[in-house]
């Protein structure tokens, strides 16, 4: 099994602001969409957002918020 390494998330976020990302949320829902900003609590500002409820398209919204606390997990979109 591969060991996980633990990553500071502010410079992580840093370096992904301009590139497609996936967020989930600790109710289920996935975001994707390119990271325009982040803030010091580390929400989230995402453009050309997609919604994901249960692995199914649920529709296209835009620009959209994202306060970090439901936030369990961020990773980068791959293609």
């Amino acid at each position: 099994m591969a060991a996980t390494v633990p990553v500071n998330p502010k410079p992580f976020l840093n370096q992904l602001t301009g590139k497609p990302i996936i967020v989930k949320l600790k109710w289920g829902m996935e975001y994707k969409g390119f990271l325009v900003s982040t803030d010091a609590y580390m929400n989230l500002q995402l453009a050309s957002t997609e919604e994901y409820v249960d692995g199914k398209f649920a529709g296209n919204l835009g620009e959209v918020l994202i306060r970090c606390d439901p936030v369990p997990n961020h990773r980068p979109a791959t293609p």
